[in-house]
């Protein structure tokens, strides 16, 4: 097995499919970067604006309010994935065997089941924020330059599809190994010592330095 992080691999179906969602993830936080970093531009072009010439970019809450989905929603079944994540890892750590992918198992349901009542009723919202009889296929827009609102919408159901398919995935993984008795399974993110992180957080600078 070779690990990714704290997720380690396998030739299994479980873990294929864990590799083949990764990239999809990636591209959903690389998304959430890049909109962290338009808004970072458009702050300062405004300040400038404002300072230099009196003129502050128009309509900027506007353009912060349709790109926070991005940046909150996006990137958040990539964290899922490799656990960091908010966690409770003090209780975690401390449970061992079974009773881990036990506790492991029934979070992930739980979460799962709250996050697919999330994505229904999202799309609903979008739903009803999208229609193509109207002006850029919007029945509402922002308030004060009126950029239609159902992108941002529409950001909100997709990253929670992505992260229904993570959960899917990890609750098979965990349930898995909670019927197999797995010591390391994969596709699932593995508790690691601080001992075991600064051996990883090394082998990565290792790598590094060979580059």
């Amino acid at each position: 097995m070779a690990g990714s992080a704290a997720v380690l691999e396998d030739s299994s179906l479980l873990s294929k499919l864990d590799r083949a969602l990764l990239p999809l993830e990636r591209f959903c936080a690389l998304l959430s970067g890049l909109a962290i970093f338009s808004l970072m531009f458009l702050a300062a072009y405004s300040v400038t604006g404002r300072k230099f010439f009196a003129s502050p970019l128009a309509g900027y809450v506007d353009y912060i309010e349709a790109a926070m989905p991005i940046i909150a929603i996006m990137g958040v079944s990539y964290v899922q994935r490799d656990g960091t994540h908010i966690r409770m890892d003090m209780l975690v750590g401390a449970l061992k065997g079974r009773l881990l992918w036990l506790f492991e198992l029934v979070s992930v349901l739980l979460m799962l089941l709250l996050i697919v009542a999330l994505t229904w009723g999202a799309w609903e919202h979008f739903d009803r924020s999208f229609d193509c009889s109207r002006p850029f296929c919007s029945r509402d827009s922002s308030i004060d330059i009126g950029i239609p609102i159902w992108p941002s919408k529409l950001v909100v159901p997709i990253a929670f599809g992505v992260l229904v398919l993570r959960l899917i995935l990890q609750a098979w993984g965990y349930g898995r190994a909670l019927v197999l008795g797995l010591e390391n399974p994969v596709a699932v993110p593995l508790t690691l010592s601080i001992e075991e992180q600064a051996m990883a957080e090394a082998a990565i600078l290792d790598d590094e330095e060979a580059r």
